[in-house]
């Protein structure tokens, strides 16, 4: 269990420096699954799971019958919490539409309940979805985080955005819709049919 925590700790550092301006950015961290080689937890070894199960120690600030919200045990800012659904998903594409609605719907409730207990004006939303989006935990769970006007916390705040190319844009716009397409006539078969913009 030590090289458990330990290895997740190493890794947390590792993503968490890349976002901060400072020369640890630089830190060499090799990256690594806390567990398992495939980038998914099993269930029963989920640590969200264990919390869910009461296996597991965590600070509970909301639950119902789908989601809770809990501290996050490491966090990048006072009051980051994380809101996981009770059952095991991997990945937020894997998450049922219907679990996704619940957890969001409770996100106005939650998130303004952490910024006044922090005393914050404003909050990220946050999903590390995979590996090379930084997920270190392969159990669906929504970031919030709370914010106070500059504390720096991300670097790609103090970039300089460029606007897309306008031929570039409409063919990353028709890829999606095509993507969109095919994924909605799945959800057509399922009965969760939805309508796409079209130009």
């Amino acid at each position: 269990m030590e090289a458990t925590s330990t290895a997740t700790a190493l890794r947390r550092l590792s993503l968490i420096s890349s976002h901060f301006r400072t020369h640890c950015s630089s830190l060499q961290v090799s990256a690594f699954n806390c567990s398992s080689t495939d980038g998914e937890n099993h269930e029963n070894g989920c640590v969200f799971c264990m919390i869910v199960r009461g296996e597991a120690p965590a600070l509970k600030v909301y639950e119902d019958d789908v989601c809770l919200c809990i501290l996050d045990a490491n966090p990048l800012c006072f009051g980051h919490s994380l809101v996981i659904p009770k059952s095991h998903f991997t990945s937020l594409q894997e998450t049922p539409s219907s679990v996704v609605a619940a957890m969001s719907s409770k996100l106005p409730l939650i998130s303004s309940a952490v910024m006044k207990a922090t005393g914050c004006d404003s909050f990220n939303l946050l999903v590390n979805n995979g590996a090379a989006a930084g997920q270190v935990i392969y159990h669906t769970h929504i970031h919030i985080i709370p914010r106070k006007a500059s504390d720096c916390l991300w670097t790609s705040e103090t970039l300089s955005r460029c606007p897309l190319k306008s031929d570039e844009a409409q063919k990353l716009a028709d890829g999606i819709r095509e993507n969109l397409s095919i994924s909605n006539n799945i959800e057509d078969s399922k009965g969760q049919g939805s309508s796409l913009i079209v130009n």
